[in-house]
């Protein structure tokens, strides 16, 4: 099973950028989605979820500015970001519990990050 995260890039604050997680390989299952994000010095946050059924969870730093949602048919979720500010810039991974095919119970998997800058 793998993720790929496609989409980061320099952007202008107040600027917009769509992100996207596709998984692939052996997989029978996928519960919930998510994308966290880590800049240098700081810890890593959890920013959006999505579940199988279609709860979402925001941090309340994106709320109102960011957009997860999946394609289940593609495997594939994704996060648009709107008025970017410099403050969200970052490496952003998607993660998400897969279940494989032979296999009884869900893991997290993750992807490899994209970066995101967001200029001033």
């Amino acid at each position: 099973v793998q993720l790929q995260a496609s989409g980061g890039g320099l952007v202008q604050t107040g600027g917009s950028l769509r992100l996207s997680c596709a998984a692939s390989g052996n997989i029978f299952s996928i519960n919930d989605m998510r994308w966290s994000r880590q800049a240098p010095e700081k810890q890593r946050e959890l920013v959006a979820t999505i579940s199988s059924g279609g709860s979402i969870y925001y941090a309340d730093s994106v709320k109102g500015r960011f957009t997860i949602s999946r394609d289940n048919a593609q495997n594939t979720v994704f996060l648009q970001m709107s008025s970017l500010k410099p403050e969200d810039s970052s490496v952003y991974y998607c993660n998400a519990d897969i279940k494989p095919y032979g296999v009884t119970y869900y893991s997290k998997y993750w992807g490899q990050g994209t970066l995101v800058t967001v200029s001033s």
